[in-house]
């Protein structure tokens, strides 16, 4: 990426992610936690300690948001998965995100010596997609969109995204969305939450398409397009950090002065197997070497996805400030050149 005159001397900003809560948290509780039918969201129930320390990880490892253990919240899923009332569920929601806040607070605290105002971590609420509650695998095609109407998931979406609202999240993770469908419902279900906003992220089975077959690009913009005063950004979660590149590359080529934001958190390149777990980690590269080159790309919101740890947070903001590091510096060389050029003029 090369500066152009008038940028300035300060790169864009860039907002670091936290990583993967379920991978993190079982750090904390001690057991596999993947393959569970409510995920990580059982242990709002179960251990919510656990949870504000999971949190808190993130935070200390430099991520300037954490989103709430709600992917695989609804609900139906705790009412059959807990045996707690439809109104219990719904207070479990809000107590996700309860103890994220408890968390920030903390976090506070401990760092009120260093922190601006204007840095205050954020809470993001975490939506993930309607297959994800099925519990069948459905989520990893999106193939559940072939066989469930759009009314179908806009009543199942629409009072877990309520809870997250009323509790008070600063933003909204649309996040993993596999299908065409059920992203356009979402944007479309945001204006009924006029005062927030969300940012949209797709799972990919490869690097041109979505996971139910749809090219990302078009699907991307499209939804982009449709509610862009919602929307802060779009991209890809929870996919192999090698597809990224591709996905994204020339996104915005034909809105030079209007970019898209783009928000990218893959998983760690591992696979999962649902009978073993993950698999193949050896076979990885790091997702900490990607991130300078999305960067170049136009990524302004970066972190990870299942199988990064806080530890994986914390070189991923280090490659984000050497990448602001190279930027000052490519910016300082073409001012300098600009400036000897009009000299010699």
């Amino acid at each position: 990426m090369t500066p152009t005159v008038g940028d300035g001397a300060e790169p864009p900003h860039i907002v670091v992610l936290d990583g993967g809560f379920s991978t993190q948290l079982s750090c904390h509780v001690g057991h596999i936690i993947d393959g569970d039918p409510l995920w990580s969201a059982r242990f709002l129930h179960t251990h919510p300690n656990e949870v504000v320390n999971t949190h808190l990880d993130f935070l200390r490892a430099g991520a300037h948001l954490i989103i709430t253990n709600t992917y695989q919240a609804s609900l139906d899923g705790f009412v059959e998965h807990l045996g707690v009332t439809p109104e219990q569920g719904y207070a479990l929601i809000l107590r996700a995100v309860e103890l994220a806040k408890r968390a920030r607070t903390l976090y506070l605290e401990e760092y009120e010596d260093c922190i601006q105002d204007d840095h205050v971590p954020l809470v993001v609420g975490s939506v993930g997609p309607y297959g994800a509650h099925l519990h069948d695998g459905s989520e990893y095609d999106g193939s559940y969109a072939d066989t469930t109407t759009v009314q179908t998931m806009r009543e199942w979406h629409r009072p877990r995204i309520q809870a997250l609202v009323e509790a008070g999240v600063d933003l909204l993770a649309l996040e993993t969305i596999p299908c065409q469908e059920e992203a356009e419902m979402l944007c479309d279900l945001l204006r009924e939450f006029p005062h927030v906003k969300a940012w949209l992220s797709f799972s990919c089975k490869d690097d041109q398409s979505i996971a139910h077959g749809e090219s990302f690009q078009k699907v991307a913009k499209k939804c982009w397009e449709a509610n862009p005063d919602q929307l802060v950004a779009v991209g890809v979660n929870c996919c192999a950090p090698s597809y990224v590149s591709a996905l994204l590359k020339g996104i915005n080529d034909d809105r030079p002065h209007s970019p898209i934001p783009l928000i990218v958190y893959p998983n760690s390149g591992e696979k999962y197997n649902p009978q073993i777990g993950w698999i193949d980690r050896d076979k990885c590269e790091a997702v900490e070497v990607f991130i300078q080159e999305w960067l170049d790309l136009g990524v302004r919101y970066v972190g990870g996805c299942c199988r990064t740890y806080a530890a994986d947070v914390s070189r991923i903001r280090n490659q984000v400030n050497c990448w602001r590091d190279r930027w000052r510096f490519q910016a300082k060389y073409q001012a300098n050149l600009n400036s000897n050029n009009s000299a010699v003029d």
